[in-house]
């Protein structure tokens, strides 16, 4: 019996850790850009050059759902997480803390 119950709990985990594999492949973040691949992307220095002429203060530039994410602090003096396009460096998203503060409407 003891034996047969290993197993059984060996299997659970195996199907488990199967079923979130595809799960860690996804974006973790609040938007997702349908930006092409990477290729045709501005770079990250030219995202933090352009939003710090804007006020921004940034600490790290990283992808996140084929978006650029930001976090940093905004021209308000927020410390927040923003999200822009890749290729167009447009502003997509701003959250703080769980909150949105400001979400561009797309149609």
């Amino acid at each position: 019996m003891t034996l047969t119950l290993k197993t059984g709990v060996a299997a659970l985990v195996f199907s488990a850790a199967l079923l979130a594999a595809p799960l860690a492949a996804h974006a973790t973040g609040l938007m997702t850009c349908k930006s092409g691949p990477e290729s045709g992307w501005k770079s990250k220095s030219a995202l933090e050059s352009s939003i710090k002429a804007k006020g921004w203060k940034v600490r790290r530039i990283k992808v996140d759902g084929g978006c650029y994410e930001v976090y940093g602090t905004t021209p308000k003096g927020q410390r927040a997480e923003a999200y822009f396009h890749p290729v167009t460096l447009e502003l997509l998203l701003i959250a703080r803390r769980g909150e949105i503060l400001f979400w561009k409407k797309v149609n």
